[in-house]
């Protein structure tokens, strides 16, 4: 079965926010061959019982109130632009979220939320290039004596981690870096 198609967040297998799984959702009752393995913001216990569909089509928000994100780290509390409350719904209740170190936020340019491409580290930071270290390097607040270890020390995989966006619009690269 094809996963549907989230518009912040376009390839959410390979960022590891769906996964392949036998199990059924919770939600509509269905094996559906993918659950979600994100974060969910709601009063029930439900990790890893939720199919993209329910996702998407808004249901288990509906349901059981889940957000995927926190609507207020859309725009990272007031920091990055702003965005219409649709947009901040779309992504708080119908998109596939992303786990972080510590509270996740999600990047916005141009009055528009951005596209997650997932976690990167170093190695992966590099490829991206310069726009995408300074953007890191401004939302850290780290100072230039410690910015290049810090930089060095980013892991897709373990703490420090930077989460990558693009801006739906400009296509510029940024995002924010975290750590437990």
């Amino acid at each position: 079965m094809k996963i549907p198609k989230f518009k912040y967040h376009p390839d959410p297998i390979k960022t590891g926010s769906i996964v392949p799984s036998q199990d059924k959702c919770i939600c509509c009752e269905q094996k559906t061959g993918y659950l979600y393995v994100g974060p969910v913001y709601t009063e029930d216990e439900i990790n890893e019982q939720i199919c993209p569909n329910c996702i998407s089509n808004g249901l288990a928000h509906k349901k059981y109130g889940a957000e995927f994100t926190d609507i207020a780290g859309v725009g990272d509390y007031g920091h990055w632009d702003n965005v219409v409350e649709s947009v901040k719904e779309e992504i708080a209740f119908r998109t596939p979220g992303f786990m972080g170190w510590q509270q996740e936020r999600w990047w916005t340019h141009c009055n528009d939320a951005g596209i997650f491409l997932g976690r990167a580290g170093f190695e992966e930071i590099k490829e991206y290039g310069n726009q995408l270290i300074e953007e890191l390097k401004n939302d850290s607040g780290i100072n230039d004596e410690e910015w290049e270890e810090y930089l060095r020390a980013l892991s897709k995989d373990d703490s420090p981690t930077a989460y990558v966006f693009q801006c739906i619009k400009c296509k510029k690269i940024g995002g924010y870096s975290d750590s437990h």
